[in-house]
Order: C-alpha cells, then structure tokens, then sequence
C-alpha cells in the first residue's frame, strides 16, 4: 500500500512538473530545470524499463531526447497527452520501441555478414550514398545538435570529462566545436590541456555521443 501511495505521489509530482515546464517558451531555463526535475524523478523511481543488453544504454540516450522534443510540443512525434498514460507508461513504451530497433538492427548487421559476398567478387565498391536522391531540405542538424548539447537533459554531457577535469567535458568540447569551431590550439591553451589529450577524448567520448543523437535524429 505504501508503495502504491509513493508511486502515485511520484506520478503526480511529475504531472505537476509536465504542466509548469509546458508554460514556458522552449530553452527558457525554467522549462530545463523542470525537465530536469522530471529527468531524475523517473531515474529514482526506478520504474523505467530495463533490459540487459549492449545497446540499452543508447537506446535509453534517444529515448531522453524524445522525452525532451515531445513533453512540451510534437516536435519529432506526438505530444506527449497526460489523459492517456503517465509519462513513464509513455516514456517505457517509445523505450521498448528503439530496444527493437536496435535487435533489428543487430540480427540485419548479422544476415550481411553471414552473407557476404566472397573477396575480389566486387571490384568496384562504391557509397551507396551515391545513388540516393538528395533531400530538398536540410535539415536544421547545426541547431537541433546545440540545442541537445546545451540542454543536456540527463547531465551525461557534463558529466564525461577529461580525468581530474570536471570542466573540460564533452558538453563543452561539443559546443565548441561546433561552427564555427574554435581550434583545438586554443583550445589548449584555453584549458591548459594537451592539442592530442583533448582530440582524444573528443574522438573517444565526444563523437559517440554525437553520432547517437544523429541516428536518433536521422541525420545519419
């Protein structure tokens, strides 16, 4: 019973917090502080789904930035509507959605390579880029990508640093190298870091993080 009233009180706290973030303008920083609120709500109740596979975490990452395009507006979906589910119910539903992605995914990478045609059979290999037809829009990849970095709903971004230097962190290095991009000389004298330790960690911790968002967003 008592874990029935702490859940509901949960659940209500965060439909309280869904309402007061929906009042303000996206980026007005009282709507991330609610968002982020909401963010460690669900975190500590523990009711999120989780499986225990190499891409959970990924799929976890895309399913936050859902959270983050479609709680206030539709952005990349539909709105998220408090009459029909609680926003875990809706968050663990989209959750289940990329894990199968991912298997798909996973059991297609599998068949290609189980069905590989043998070496020297092609002898001209081409992008198949190539052939795709160009999108009469670019997408806004430059504004979507610092919007995510600045936002950074889960704190993973700031969290990721070099050793020993909380702010020298991936939400940091991300944002500032983005165009127009600061040169990693600067950089290093900015931060009293070695030009190699911060491509490194940019390479190593920065640029998953990033390629994950893109994927998500189907810039890639």
């Amino acid at each position: 019973m008592q874990l029935t009233e702490q859940r509901r009180t949960i659940e209500e706290e965060i439909r309280s917090l869904v309402a007061e973030a929906r009042r303000y303008s996206p980026g007005h920083f009282k709507r991330q502080q609610c968002l982020t609120q909401i963010i460690r709500l669900i975190e500590q109740s523990q009711k999120l789904w989780h499986e225990n596979t190499p891409f959970y975490e990924d799929a976890k990452q895309q399913m936050w930035i859902y959270f983050c395009q479609n709680i206030c507006e539709a952005g990349t979906g539909q709105r998220y509507d408090p009459d029909r589910s609680s926003v875990i119910t809706w968050l663990n539903r989209y959750l289940k959605w990329r894990l199968q992605d991912f298997r798909i995914a996973k059991q297609t990478q599998q068949k290609k390579f189980a069905y590989a045609p043998p070496p020297g059979s092609m002898n001209s290999q081409k992008d198949i880029t190539e052939n795709l037809p160009s999108s009469p829009d670019v997408p806004p990849i430059l504004e979507d990508t610092r919007t995510w970095a600045e936002l950074d709903a889960t704190g993973e971004l700031r969290s990721t640093h070099v050793q020993n230097r909380p702010e020298v962190n991936c939400q940091a290095l991300i944002l500032r190298r983005l165009p127009p991009e600061t040169s990693w000389e600067d950089l290093s004298t900015e931060f009293g870091v070695a030009v190699s330790t911060l491509s490194s960690f940019y390479q190593r911790k920065c640029v998953t993080r990033l390629r994950n968002f893109g994927q998500c967003q189907g810039y890639l």
